[in-house]
């Protein structure tokens, strides 16, 4: 089980951030050289995650991207670095919870959202899960013990927090709980090895665990705080500046796959979900499909609201990892790309 401190990830993230600013700017004059003089990009290069299938991928295989294509260039745990990386031109777009996205545009990194990727909703949510004979039963009980996430500085330390804030830990309580990066596909196994306490187990990873049976949820993020968009994809200011007809093409297109997975059986989705891996042809296993039920993407289409960005900038600002009044929501994202927004499909 690989594990990272808290401290560690905290200054690890704010370098690499800042390196982020940096490179991005490099990456974008080298992008204009390199543009043809105009010539529209249609290639996307990005990240997957091993065993799914993200909405990108649903909205090529289902023709929705017409002549974009998509680029795999590898796998990725961390929406922290799914992002850096499409700061830094290693990428064209990636997706991160949104607080992530937030705290590297406030470090100067010159990305904007654009398109909700996944979300909170009944079906897809995240619990923080304990062995059914664990004494673990409220938020004191988190004291001194460590919680498995597949990263840092993102969506599940963020609701691990308001939740242990909410009820009634003060921040020197709060720093006694361990946060530790371990892989979502290994976080079962560490809760039943007890090499953690805590896992935080979504979607199929989830009900999975829940089929094998002997754990038990403390409490979910959407216990905690409702059904919302909690992730979205960036691309870099300057890949939108020269091809805003790309964008447009892939975004709806994302669109379109959100929808139609919301409306399409669970059959059925299933079954493409399971085409899709097996062509791919990268040694997956799709057993764990059968347990998908959502994206959670709130917005229809994947329109991005103020909302959606306004509470983790309120949780940075209390975490004083953003000074108060830096970011405003509005300037993060965009729903000018999306054909759904202003009600169109």
């Amino acid at each position: 089980m690989s594990t990272t401190t808290r401290r560690q990830f905290v200054s690890l993230l704010g370098v690499a951030a800042a390196g982020a600013a940096v490179a991005a700017c490099g990456k974008a004059a080298r992008g204009q050289a390199t543009a043809g003089g105009g010539t529209k990009a249609t290639t996307l290069r990005y990240q997957g995650s091993v065993g799914q299938v993200t909405p990108a991928e649903l909205a090529q295989d289902l023709g929705y991207l017409g002549n974009v294509k998509l680029k795999w260039v590898g796998n990725t745990i961390s929406g922290p670095q799914d992002i850096q990386s499409a700061a830094t031109g290693q990428i064209e777009f990636g997706g991160a919870f949104n607080g992530a996205v937030a705290k590297l545009a406030a470090a100067g990194a010159p990305i904007t959202a654009v398109i909700g990727y996944y979300g909170v909703d009944k079906d897809a949510y995240s619990g923080f899960y304990v062995l059914d004979g664990s004494p673990i039963k409220s938020a004191r009980d988190f004291i001194g013990n460590k919680v498995g996430m597949n990263t840092l500085g993102a969506h599940s330390e963020a609701i691990l927090d308001i939740y242990l804030s909410r009820n009634g830990l003060t921040p020197a309580d709060i720093k006694k709980v361990e946060p530790l990066v371990v892989p979502p596909i290994t976080t079962e196994q560490s809760i039943r090895q007890k090499q953690i306490e805590v896992g935080v187990l979504g979607g199929i990873f989830r009900d999975k665990a829940l089929a094998t049976g002997g754990i038990r949820k403390v409490f979910s993020d959407f216990e905690l705080l409702g059904g919302f968009t909690a992730g979205t994809y960036v691309f870099r200011d300057d890949f939108l500046k020269r091809n805003p007809e790309t964008v447009r093409t892939f975004t709806s297109g994302v669109g379109k796959a959100l929808e139609w997975a919301r409306t399409t059986s669970h059959a059925q989705v299933i079954e493409r979900f399971t085409k899709i891996i097996q062509q791919r042809g990268r040694n997956e296993n799709t057993a764990a499909l059968q347990y998908w039920k959502s994206y959670g993407v709130a917005g229809k289409g994947g329109v991005i609201a103020d909302k959606e960005f306004g509470t983790w900038i309120t949780w940075l600002e209390q975490q004083g990892q953003l000074p108060k009044g830096k970011v405003n929501p509005s300037d993060l994202y965009t729903n000018t790309y999306n054909s759904f927004a202003g009600g169109g499909q």
